[in-house]
């Protein structure tokens, strides 16, 4: 697999790495402790277990190929393989592709641009389809690296995150990698020669929460057919609990709501899921539920701001939430004011020209809303326009009942100071 090129100190590596083949301008090293008789003995067994600690890709990579040029103490790492065979025909491309081209180059930094441009266009290439939606994306091949080496799983499963964390096995916690991928939970640790590696189908999953202990504070607890497992030290254990959480319901799902998934062509087709598509999705679901809106409405933007609200005669913080049919705003304050208007009610949407970026939203009934401090708000404007002129077509047809805005303020004020207040709601026949 070629590497985006990176430093490495030699002088440093050398009691790590042994030296197979080498040339005026490419290294090819093995892995101390791989290949040899007894498993290279206690050095080999430090390193394998210093490799696991560290999620080093030597764990499952012990070859690799650096870029060196005469009279440099730095070298880059530009290769890596998981056998002889693998590392030998990215040894034998370089010589017959890279070669005869760098004896050209006048200076020793001209090769070293030439060479990190050709392996940087490789992983380019190599990676255009498959990654392009990954936060990192070379970090992401080396994990999809040791996921699909350890575990072998078949090649069609799709690896959507990792983490470090421990898994406790009795009372003893043991350092290790945790890889989320569409139908399993899998598990890999190496330390000091014992190996732990776990495998667990979403679908077998009985319980899935979070919990805590006198001796783990925070952790994730999981039942998989009578077996309970604990994995903790997260860095983010709130993330990885939701993420875990929607792909054991997506695997349910995919077994007894084949309609749906027919109907979504991501979750139709697992290797189109990634993490970044279930958060939003759990962001949606929210969304969803804290405004009780129809279940095919997305969140599509937000935006900090106030709301002014005439009958208390005070500005309250909060978030305008933006989805296909909807604008939606909710406080954050401790007034729990909420706004829900459809965009097939809005008549006009307006700015104002002074420093408060101001947005006005006038809908049927002669009520308007006035959002104050939106961040970008002229292009919101423009956007909220467009929306608004394509929402209004499509429901022409459809009768709403709205609440007047003189009404709320006389029912609330007799009932309470601090309510949740929905200002104005659809009611679709």
């Amino acid at each position: 697999m070629w590497l985006k090129p990176e430093e490495v100190l030699l002088k440093n590596a050398l009691k790590l790495w042994l030296m197979e083949r080498s040339n005026d301008y490419f290294v090819l090293q093995r892995r101390r402790g791989y290949g040899e008789e007894g498993g290279g003995g206690l050095t080999g067994l430090l390193v394998g277990t210093l490799d696991s600690v560290l999620d080093s890709t030597a764990k499952v990579a012990p070859f690799r190929i650096l870029h060196q040029t005469p009279d440099s103490q730095v070298y880059l790492s530009i290769a890596c393989g998981a056998n002889r065979e693998e590392i030998t025909k990215h040894w034998d491309w370089l010589e017959q592709n890279i070669m005869k081209t760098l004896s050209v180059f006048d200076s020793n930094e001209d090769i070293t641009n030439f060479v990190q441009g050709k392996i940087r266009g490789l992983i380019a290439e190599e990676g255009k389809h498959c990654f392009a939606k990954e936060d990192d994306p070379e970090k992401f091949r080396e994990a999809l690296l040791k996921f699909e080496k350890c575990f072998g799983l078949p090649e069609k499963e799709k690896l959507v995150t990792y983490y470090s964390c421990s898994y406790w096995k009795g009372r003893v916690p043991c350092q290790g990698w945790l890889y989320l991928s569409t139908n399993f939970l899998s598990f890999y640790s190496f330390l000091l020669g014992s190996e732990i590696k776990l495998i667990i189908s979403w679908d077998e999953v009985s319980k899935l929460e979070k919990t805590s202990n006198v001796i783990l504070t925070e952790s994730i607890h999981v039942c998989s057919q009578g077996e309970n497992h604990y994995f903790s030290m997260f860095l983010h254990i709130n993330q990885t609990y939701l993420l875990m959480e929607q792909l054991a319901n997506y695997a349910i799902r995919r077994l007894f709501d084949k309609e749906t998934f027919d109907n979504d062509p991501v979750l139709y087709n697992p290797l189109q899921i990634t993490k970044r598509d279930l958060e939003n999705r759990a962001h949606s679901e929210q969304f969803n539920a804290f405004f009780r809106l129809p279940k095919g409405e997305s969140l599509k933007e937000e935006h900090e701001c106030f709301l002014w609200v005439p009958f208390s005669h005070f500005n309250t913080h909060g978030k305008m939430c933006i989805s296909e049919n909807y604008i939606c705003f909710a406080s954050q304050d401790g007034n729990q004011y909420s706004v829900i208007i459809p965009l097939r009610e809005v008549l006009a949407i307006d700015k104002t020209n002074d420093s408060s970026k101001s947005v006005i939203i006038s809908i049927k009934g002669k009520t308007a809303f006035r959002f104050h401090e939106v961040e970008d708000f002229e292009q919101l404007v423009a956007k909220l326009r467009l929306r608004c002129g394509a929402a209004s077509a499509q429901y022409h047809d459809i009768s709403t009942e709205v609440i007047n805005y003189t009404a709320i303020k006389s029912f609330w004020k007799k009932r309470c100071t601090h309510a949740h207040v929905c200002l104005l709601r659809h009611y679709s026949q």
